[in-house]
C-alpha cells in the first residue's frame, strides 16, 4: 500500500517527536533545550529539502574530511563555521549594542595564547615581512573614561598572506600582547595589513570552489580587548580603500564601524615614537570603547 502524502508527514513527524523525546531525561535544562531544538531544526532541514542518502553520505565524509585534517595548529571546524557565517552571528548575538561601544567581529583560527609582551610603543612584527604601521589610540569605557591596565591582544598575517603559525619553524611573528598607559593609551609598531586567502587547500576551500567563493579576506589587523569588570572585545580594523571590502570578505566579519584610515607617509618622514625609516610606512588611529561586563 502507497503512503499518502499525510501518512507519509505523520511518520516523519513520529519519528521526529521520539528523537525529541529522548532528551527529556537530561539533568541539563539548558543542553536538553539546545538538543531539542537542534534536532527540530536538523529534521526539518532533511524534511524541507527532501535529502538524499547519498547527499547525506556526502555530508558525513565532507566533516569526516574536516576533522581529519583539523590539529593543534589548524581548526579547520572554525573556518566551516566562518564561511557559513555562523561565527559571525554568534558573536552578533552575544554582543548586543551597548551605546558607543566597539563592535566585535570574528575570533579567526589563528589566535594563539602567550604571545609575547611589548612596551608602549614596540613592535609585534618579530621580522615579519610587509609595510611598517603605527597603531595607536585610547581604551575607554562608554562614559569616556579611559581604562588603564588593559590587556591588548594583537595578531596578523605577513603580507604573503601567513600567519606565523602556518609557517613551519616555530616561529613567532605578527602577534603580541601589550597594556593600556593610565590614560588609556596604547601605541605599536605592526604591519599595514593586506588581504589573503583564508587556508582553502582542505575540504572548507573545496566547498567555496563548489560554490563559486572567493576565499579572500578583507585586509584587517586583529585585536582582543580584556579589562576587569568589562566585556571582552574581539574585533578588528580593516583598511579603507582596500578594494576586497567592494568584493566582500570571505568571513562576513567587516563592519562599517572598523573600517579606518591607514594613511601612506614617504619615507624619511619621523615616526611618532620618533623612529625614522627609509621606506614608507603607514599610520593608523583605532579608539576603544569597553562595554561593562553585564551588557
Amino acid at each position: 500500500m502507497t503512503d499518502t502524502t499525510t501518512d507519509q508527514s505523520d511518520r516523519e513527524q513520529e519519528l521526529m517527536d521520539r528523537v525529541l523525546g529522548s532528551f527529556e531525561g537530561a539533568p541539563s535544562a539548558r543542553l536538553k533545550y539546545l538538543m531539542q531544538t537542534l534536532t527540530q531544526h536538523l529534521h526539518a532541514f532533511v524534511r524541507e529539502t527532501q535529502l538524499t542518502e547519498a547527499e547525506w553520505n556526502q555530508a558525513i565524509e565532507f566533516l569526516t574530511r574536516v576533522g581529519h585534517i583539523t590539529d593543534d595548529q589548524r581548526q579547520e571546524f572554525i573556518l566551516l563555521s566562518d564561511v557559513l557565517g555562523v561565527s559571525m552571528q554568534t558573536i552578533t548575538v552575544n554582543n548586543r549594542a551597548h551605546g558607543n561601544a566597539t563592535e566585535a567581529t570574528v575570533f579567526g583560527p589563528f589566535f594563539v595564547d602567550d604571545a609575547p609582551e611589548i612596551p608602549y610603543g614596540g613592535d609585534i612584527s618579530g621580522g615579519a615581512s610587509g609595510e611598517p604601521c603605527w597603531v595607536e589610540g585610547v581604551v575607554r569605557d562608554t562614559e569616556g573614561q579611559p581604562v588603564p591596565g588593559a590587556r591588548i591582544e594583537v595578531w596578523e598575517a605577513d603580507d604573503e598572506g601567513f600567519y606565523d603559525v602556518q609557517y613551519s619553524d616555530g616561529r613567532i611573528a605578527g602577534r603580541a600582547h601589550l597594556f593600556a598607559d593610565e590614560e588609556g593609551k596604547y601605541a605599536f609598531w605592526g604591519l599595514t595589513p593586506t588581504p589573503y586567502p583564508i587556508p582553502h587547500d582542505g575540504p572548507v576551500g573545496q566547498l567555496l570552489e563548489a560554490v563559486d567563493r572567493s576565499p579572500v579576506r578583507a585586509a584587517h589587523l586583529h585585536f582582543m580587548v580584556t579589562a576587569e569588570s568589562y566585556r571582552t572585545l574581539v574585533t578588528h580594523i580593516f583598511v579603507d580603500g582596500d578594494p576586497q571590502l567592494e568584493i566582500g570578505d570571505s568571513v562576513f566579519g567587516v563592519r562599517q564601524s572598523l573600517i579606518k584610515r591607514f594613511e601612506t607617509q614617504p619615507a624619511g618622514t619621523p615616526a611618532p615614537d620618533g623612529r625614522v625609516t627609509d621606506r614608507e610606512w603607514s599610520r593608523t588611529r583605532f579608539d576603544i570603547v569597553l562595554a561593562p561586563a553585564e551588557s
